[in-house]
């Protein structure tokens, strides 16, 4: 058995803003391996300055994991819990082996039978553009939408919030915003009291993550669902998730498979979540269409009617080819 890697830059067609910052370009590596018979690529879908395994010496595990496949291939869930993005990619391509479709996961959405219902993303950017793209997607038969929230003005954002919730009542439009931490712990409860009164469906991680006590008094108090999602990355034993979700006792979480360590670990923190009556539903996090159809193959295999965040593929201008498509409002594995 033999494996390598290779380094690939997405470009973005358009800059893509978060409370982060602006993305122009995201880098992502593809591992291969050659079984011998057939070979199989999977994504280790490092994103810089968020990913818990981004450390200076990545590239150099990943060569070593590659020069001694056959060492980790029974055991790297563990051997590699501190390389996260590297569980995903070595889980993919060794599943890709198993299988003789070639999916990691094969089921009616595989087949072609049954799409994935989706939230339309809306990135933030200045009022005019996080505008033009609520209508794109309402034109497209979107009936979830997610905003990003926490780049511009708040109130610049809670009147697009009030403009679609005006048109379009609870039962014709579920909207969900992503503060991806922007809020401060002192100004949170006000702000998510006004979010509330547009009957909005949840925020995601609404405060910076790592401030477990303020999380947890704020999902105690909230009018509003909270999900978390960055509060997850970097937490990787069972006991370690237990008490976080026992700590915090969050309304829903959100899984995204490259940053928490796969599908395994996606397993992990679901059977959790369901324990503690915590709801859950699974995003991308701007992966390839290797990492995005890998992702979208589990996310199918769980069965949940719930709109799921993830991608299309189209953000970039230089992706590769995928049988992914949209229709509906759905995500589709177009079929021969």
């Amino acid at each position: 058995m033999k494996a390598s890697f290779e380094k690939y830059l997405l470009e973005f067609k358009r800059p893509s803003g978060t409370s982060r910052g602006v993305l122009k370009k995201k880098s992502t590596y593809f591992i291969t391996i050659d079984n011998g018979k057939k070979k199989a690529i999977g994504e280790a879908a490092l994103f810089r300055g968020l990913s818990a395994d981004d450390v200076p010496e990545y590239e150099t595990k990943l060569q070593e994991v590659c020069d001694h496949i056959e060492k980790y291939q029974d055991n790297f869930h563990e051997e590699l819990r501190d390389f996260p993005s590297i569980v995903f990619g070595l889980e993919q391509a060794f599943l890709k082996l198993k299988n003789a479709s070639g999916y990691c996961f094969e089921n009616s959405f595989t087949e072609g039978s049954k799409g994935i219902p989706m939230n339309g993303l809306i990135w933030m950017g200045d009022q005019n553009f996080m505008h033009d793209q609520i209508e794109a997607k309402l034109a497209d038969g979107y009936s979830c939408l997610k905003l990003k929230i926490g780049a511009i003005d708040f109130e610049k954002e809670m009147d697009l919030l009030s403009e679609l919730r005006k048109r379009f009542t609870t039962d014709k439009l579920e909207i969900r915003v992503d503060a991806n931490g922007a809020f401060l712990p002192h100004e949170a409860l006000a702000k998510l009291a006004r979010l509330a009164a547009l009957d909005l469906h949840s925020i995601e991680q609404p405060i910076r993550a790592g401030q477990v006590s303020e999380m947890a008094e704020l999902c105690k108090e909230t009018p509003l669902a909270i999900a978390l999602d960055e509060e997850l990355i970097g937490v990787q034993s069972i006991v370690s998730k237990r008490n976080l979700l026992a700590q915090i006792s969050p309304q829903y979480i959100i899984l995204k498979p490259a940053l928490v360590g796969g599908f395994l670990a996606c397993d992990g923190w679901i059977k959790l979540a369901e324990e503690m009556n915590i709801g859950w539903w699974i995003t991308s996090a701007l992966e390839s269409n290797i990492g995005l159809e890998a992702i979208a193959e589990y996310t199918a295999s769980k069965n949940t009617n719930m709109y799921q965040g993830l991608g299309t593929g189209k953000l970039f201008t230089n992706n590769l080819t995928s049988k992914l498509e949209i229709r509906d409002a759905k995500l589709w594995m177009s079929q021969p």
